[in-house]
């Protein structure tokens, strides 16, 4: 499951911030914020947009949360928000593929900070190599094939979620994925010798 919450502790906080508990909202947020603000910057490739598109999809989804009618799940309605949010931050900035792939030295160190307890050094100079080239090849998919890509792949929605989150039928998640992966493969095969494909 995508997010943390599951279905009955989802309802009744959902319930409760309906009825004006900020608290339970507030509990909706820490219980979502990870992955809404990991799935903001999968998206816009940004630390400062997506952390401006996070802090306006909690604002967008308190501000209408009387609106949400449990038709579908409270993670798949919140992550429509955020998807929303962060193309439309995107589009506002009108920025290139080009732009996106040009991270600043202080971006790249926080992309990358992550603890590898692997004892080879080598491995791990490898290992960002990789994740820097493939962060870098994933920022030049056009929007439809990089939100699909980011949905299932390394949110872990289903089809069905992906579906409903963005309004689209089922076969047309399918071949997105399906050109998204093709699309990120090809991006990549310029270094596939560095890592042995």
């Amino acid at each position: 499951m995508a997010a943390p919450l599951d279905a009955l502790g989802s309802a009744q906080l959902v319930g409760r911030a309906q009825a004006g508990d900020r608290e339970a909202f507030d509990r909706l947020v820490d219980e979502t914020y990870t992955m809404v603000h990991a799935t903001a910057y999968r998206l816009t490739g940004d630390p400062d947009l997506a952390a401006d598109a996070t802090q306006d999809a909690y604002v967008r989804a308190y501000t209408s949360l009387n609106s949400f009618r449990g038709s579908s799940s409270f993670s798949t309605w919140l992550y429509r928000i955020v998807v929303n949010v962060s193309l439309d931050a995107l589009r506002r900035r009108s920025r290139s593929p080009e732009a996106l792939t040009a991270l600043s030295d202080d971006e790249t160190k926080r992309e990358l900070d992550i603890v590898d307890e692997s004892p080879d050094p080598g491995a791990t100079v490898e290992s960002r190599e990789l994740r820097r080239l493939v962060f870098g090849a994933l920022r030049q998919l056009g929007e439809d094939h990089r939100t699909v890509l980011v949905l299932f792949d390394l949110n872990g929605f289903s089809y069905d979620e992906i579906a409903e989150i963005l309004g689209i039928p089922l076969g047309t998640v399918k071949s997105r994925l399906n050109r998204a992966r093709l699309a990120l493969r090809d991006a990549m095969q310029p270094h596939a010798e560095l890592f042995g494909a």
